[in-house]
């Protein structure tokens, strides 16, 4: 059987090491993964030997690089793409021009070269597009408390730049697969997928960037006996996922058959938890952690225009989501004990290990 070929923007970051990992499990896939940081970036992540991650050809480069991109599509067809470069929300807030800049004009250009994949080979690619929840916003605590669970076409006012540009690149994609055809006269046409994903906590790699990175940075900063200051408030409320859950969210929607992808993006969630019941989580494992609260109020106004939990009912019903992590077993069996090893093994002579409370 022929491999796919597969292109990974945002490679280098927690989703597409991850994604990677995954992806090379089964072996059926040629993979080109592309960031801006270099090879020796995710030397400690995986496999790393002559610029590849052993079956993956790593590209340093830029999406916003229109030239760039033409050379490497004009290189290979791809079959799947994953685009996850982005610059994430607190940086987006930080930097604007050039978040637009990637979030943006980087996108439309892998739209662009997709469409031309399609006119000149008739090749169609999956482009798997992960949102985020950072489209809504919700305008007050009191819409948040009175909408516990948000569908997709509810609240589409997000505050921040971030969700401004992710938005639109869902309705970009959404173009590309409908009205552009119709301009050219006729199929084939794009398969743009998208799912809103709330905050991913991993275990393996720190966050950078994210708006909701205290959660991961809170058990992180606990199992190495590091004080740690929350920049929300501790009744704070957002959903989460568990990052083995995202990655075979957008493995379980790549692989879906064109006919279930019923809209244009999809709302997919874990659970939800506030930053002060995280804390008692860190503590409870970890009771050398100090953590406490330093509240950063643009940061705490994003996640106050963020919802408490989404709806994903409609990526169930249609191709199947399901997450295998809840809260407790996102905490007990994934993120404690994984976060746990890592530091004990960082430290060479492991401590007495904790019991982690049920």
């Amino acid at each position: 059987m022929k491999k796919k070929n597969i292109l990974i923007t945002g490679a280098a970051g927690e989703l597409g090491l991850s994604l990677i990992k995954k992806l090379l499990e089964s072996r059926d896939a040629e993979i080109t993964a592309l960031d801006l940081r270099p090879v020796g970036t995710v030397s400690g992540f995986c496999n790393v030997s002559a610029g590849k991650i052993t079956d993956v050809q790593y590209l340093s480069g830029d999406i916003t690089d229109y030239r760039f991109l033409s050379e490497l599509f004009a290189s290979k067809p791809f079959d799947l793409i994953f685009h996850m470069a982005a610059v994430l929300s607190s940086g987006s807030e930080r930097d604007p021009i050039r978040a637009h800049e990637v979030n943006v004009n980087g996108s439309m250009n892998l739209l662009r070269l997709c469409h031309q994949q399609i006119s000149t080979s008739g090749r169609v690619p999956v482009f798997v597009f992960p949102s985020t929840i950072a489209v809504y916003g919700l305008g007050s605590l009191e819409n948040k408390r009175a909408f516990p669970k948000v569908k997709e076409e509810q609240f589409l006012d997000p505050a921040g730049i971030y969700g401004m540009n992710k938005l639109y690149i869902e309705n970009l994609g959404s173009y590309y697969s409908n009205l552009i055809p119709h301009l050219d006269g006729g199929p084939p046409r794009l398969d743009f997928r998208c799912v809103r994903f709330p905050g991913i906590i991993c275990a393996e790699t720190l966050p950078s960037g994210g708006t909701s990175d205290y959660a991961s940075e809170m058990i992180h900063a606990a199992a190495q006996g590091k004080p740690y200051e929350c920049f929300v408030r501790e009744d704070c409320s957002l959903p989460f996922m568990a990052m083995p859950d995202a990655v075979d969210c957008l493995l379980v929607l790549s692989r879906a058959a064109r006919s279930e992808i019923k809209r244009k993006a999809y709302n997919a969630s874990g659970f939800s938890i506030t930053a002060g019941q995280i804390r008692e989580i860190a503590v409870r494992n970890f009771p050398q952690a100090k953590i406490g609260f330093k509240v950063s109020e643009w940061r705490c106004a994003i996640v106050d225009s963020w919802p408490n939990d989404i709806d994903d009912s409609a990526a169930r019903s249609d191709w199947g989501w399901s997450p295998k992590f809840g809260l407790e077993a996102a905490f007990n069996d994934y993120l404690i004990p994984t976060i746990r090893k890592r530091y004990s093994n960082e430290a060479s002579s492991c401590s007495p290990k904790m019991a982690v409370h049920q």
